[in-house]
C-alpha cells in the first residue's frame, strides 16, 4: 500500500490532530511523550528520521513541497496530507517555513546501563555528554548537533532536561538527536554512580577555584569520559559538582566569565575529540 496525498481544507479535520497547537510548549511537551510521537520539520530532518529507523505516522505538506517529497509520498505507507500554507499555519499555530512536517513514532528509550555497554555490543562509547537540567530546547538541540559533529559517542539527559525530541530541539540539531544514541539517566545526581561503575571519569564543566583547564584534562587521555554540562543560568547543581571526579573549565579572556551552554559544549567536545588528543 502506498501513500497518496490527500488534500484537506478543514483545519478541524481529525486527521490533522497530531499537528495541532505546535507552539503550545507546555501542552506539547506533555502530550507528545504520552502519545508516543514527535515532530520532524523540513525535508532534511524528515529524511534523517526515516534513515534512523523511526516510523512515520503521517506527513503534512504544502503544495510547494509535494514534488520534493514525491519519492517518500509514493513509496511510504504513511498517509500524506496536502494543505495550503494558510491552513498549515492555522492548524500548527505558526508559519511552516519549510513546508513539510511529519509526525513520527517515538521509540522506547534504552536503559542507561545498556547504552553504556557499547564495547560489549561492538560499539565504542568512550566519550559521552551529560546534559543536566538544560531547559532551553534550542540549547539542547545545539548541544546534540555539536556532540554528533565532534565525535561524542552518546548523550545522557537528566530528568529535568528539556525533551530532545521536541520540535525545536530536533530542528536546531538538524536531526542529530535522531542519529546519536541517547537516553535519560535517573535518579540524578545519583546516576553519577552508574557512570563510575561503568568505568567513566566524570568531569563537571564549571567555574571553580580547583578546576583544571580543558586542555589539561584532555592531555590526561582518560579512556572513558563523561562530560557533565549544566543549565544556562545556575550551572551545575552543588551535589553534582561534589560527586564528580574532576571539575574542568574553559579558559576565558577579555573579562568574559562564561559561555552559553551551546557554545561551551562545542568547545568542550572539540577539545576532547580523539584527533585532538
Amino acid at each position: 500500500m502506498t501513500a497518496r496525498p490527500v488534500e484537506i481544507t478543514d483545519p478541524a479535520d481529525p486527521r490533522l490532530a497530531d499537528y495541532t497547537g505546535l507552539t503550545d510548549v507546555a501542552l506539547r511537551r506533555v502530550r507528545e511523550p504520552a502519545e508516543g510521537l514527535f515532530m520532524a520539520e523540513g525535508e532534511k530532518v524528515i529524511r534523517r528520521a526515516l534513515d534512523a529507523g523511526y516510523r512515520m505516522r503521517s506527513m503534512l505538506l504544502t503544495p510547494r513541497w509535494a514534488e520534493a517529497m514525491r519519492d517518500l509520498t509514493e513509496t511510504g505507507p504513511a498517509p500524506v496530507y496536502l494543505v495550503s500554507p494558510e491552513l498549515a499555519e492555522q492548524v500548527t499555530g505558526y508559519h511552516v517555513h519549510r513546508g513539510a512536517l511529519a509526525a513520527m513514532a517515538r521509540r522506547p528509550l534504552p536503559d542507561p546501563a545498556a547504552l553504556l555497554a557499547g564495547p560489549a555490543r561492538g560499539r565504542d562509547v568512550s566519550r559521552i555528554a551529560v546534559l543536566e537540567d538544560i531547559v532551553d530546547h534550542a540549547n539542547v538541540g545545539a548541544a546534540f548537533r555539536s556532540a554528533a559533529a565532534l565525535g561524542m559517542d552518546a548523550v545522557l539527559v537528566t530528568p529535568g532536561c528539556a525533551d530532545p525530541l521536541y520540535r525545536r530541539s530536533v530542528k536546531v540539531s538538524m536531526g542529530a538527536v535522531l542519529q546519536i544514541p541517547w537516553t535519560r539517566i535517573e535518579p540524578w545526581p545519583g546516576g553519577l554512580a552508574l557512570l563510575r561503575e561503568a568505568g567513566y571519569l566524570t568531569a563537571a564543566l564549571a567555574l571553580a577555584p580547583d578546576a583544571v583547564t580543558l586542555d589539561e584534562f584532555a592531555a590526561r587521555c582518560p579512556p572513558r569520559t563523561a562530560l557533565v554540562l549544566g543549565t544556562e543560568g545556575e550551572g551545575l547543581r552543588p551535589a553534582t559538582l561534589a560527586a564528580a571526579d574532576v571539575t574542568v573549565r574553559i579558559p576565558m579572556a577579555a573579562g568574559v566569565d562564561s559561555l552559553n551552554v551551546a557554545a561551551a559544549s562545542a568547545v568542550a567536545f572539540y577539545t576532547l575529540a580523539p584527533g585532538r588528543r
